[in-house]
């Protein structure tokens, strides 16, 4: 099974996606001349059960990294070979 992930995007006040070349000042206001600004941030995990949305993206992404660390960490390599390779010894 993979890793899960919860991809950080930042969204404008009317909902579309912020680019991830649109630079902001830790305040969310725009860097781009293009650019309306950050109106939030958002992370969506893909086990389907979390998101989190939120206008600090500090926070947001604090609460994606909390979350993430909920799920155990992914098996390296088949079981089989994991079962093969391991030593019991007395």
């Amino acid at each position: 099974m993979a890793a899960h992930r919860a991809p950080l995007t930042n969204h404008h006040s009317d909902h579309s996606l912020c680019p991830p070349d649109h630079k902001h000042t830790s305040s969310g206001k725009p860097l781009h001349p293009n650019c309306p600004g950050r109106s939030y941030s958002q992370a969506v995990c893909t086990c389907g059960t979390w998101q989190f949305k939120g206008t600090g993206k500090g926070c947001v992404n604090e609460s994606r990294k909390r979350h993430l660390a909920t799920h155990p960490a992914p098996a390296k390599g088949p079981k089989v070979l994991r079962d093969l390779l391991r030593l019991d010894l007395p």
